[in-house]
C-alpha cells in the first residue's frame, strides 16, 4: 500500500481526518438516493480500509439512511455543522469507509474508477470521456487492478463476517423467560 496522505475535513473545521493509502475504489454515483443525501447532483465517495482513516479532531454523529441495497448506509457527520465526511455501506460494513471526496483537502488527487448510476442523472450533467460510465453499477472485477479487487475482497469477506457473528449472537441471546 502507497504512503499517500489524504486529508480532509468538515465545513466548519471542527472535524479533521487523515486516511493514508490509496482508495480501494472511488465513484461518481448519480442514483436518486445519492441524490436526495447529498442534495446534489451525485454523491463521490473514496473507499478506503476503515483501518486507514483516522480522525484527527472532531466528534462525528451517525445516522442510519437505506442504501441502494436496501441495507442501513452509516453517515458519519460534524457533530458541529452537520457536514457528512465518510460513510459505511452495507457490502462493505464498518471495514470500509466511504470518504466524501469534496471534503478532501484536495479532492482532485482522488482518481474517478467510474461514474454510476447514470440514467438517473440530471439531463444537464455531463460525463468525462476518460471515466467509464455505467447506467447501474459494474462488477469490480471487470474494472479494478487485481491488488485493487483483493483489498475490496478482503473487507468484504470480513464484513460478512461480522454480520453472520453478529446474527448468530442475536440468534443465541435468551428470549426471555415466561413466569407463570
Amino acid at each position: 500500500m502507497g504512503t499517500d496522505m489524504h486529508e480532509g475535513g468538515c465545513g466548519c473545521g471542527a472535524v479533521r481526518y487523515r486516511a493514508v493509502g490509496e482508495p480501494i475504489f472511488a465513484n461518481n454515483c448519480h442514483c436518486r438516493l445519492c441524490q436526495q443525501q447529498t442534495g446534489s447532483t451525485s454523491g463521490v465517495n473514496a473507499f478506503f480500509e476503515s483501518e486507514n482513516v483516522e480522525l484527527l479532531s472532531g466528534t462525528l454523529d451517525r445516522a442510519a439512511l437505506k442504501a441502494g441495497s436496501g441495507g442501513d448506509q452509516i453517515i458519519c457527520s460534524c457533530s458541529v455543522c452537520g457536514t457528512a465526511v465518510w460513510s459505511h455501506y452495507p457490502m462493505l460494513g464498518q471495514g470500509a469507509s466511504a470518504i466524501r471526496v469534496g471534503t478532501l483537502d484536495h479532492p482532485g488527487a482522488i482518481r474517478l474508477d467510474a461514474v454510476i448510476y447514470t440514467a438517473s442523472a440530471m439531463p444537464w450533467v455531463a460525463f468525462p470521456a476518460d471515466i467509464p460510465a455505467f447506467e447501474g453499477f459494474y462488477k469490480a472485477a471487470d474494472l479494478l487492478p487485481p491488488e485493487r479487487l483483493e483489498r475490496l475482497r478482503s473487507v468484504a469477506k470480513k464484513a460478512k463476517e461480522v454480520q453472520a457473528a453478529s446474527q448468530a449472537a442475536s440468534q443465541a441471546a435468551p428470549q426471555g423467560e415466561t413466569r407463570g
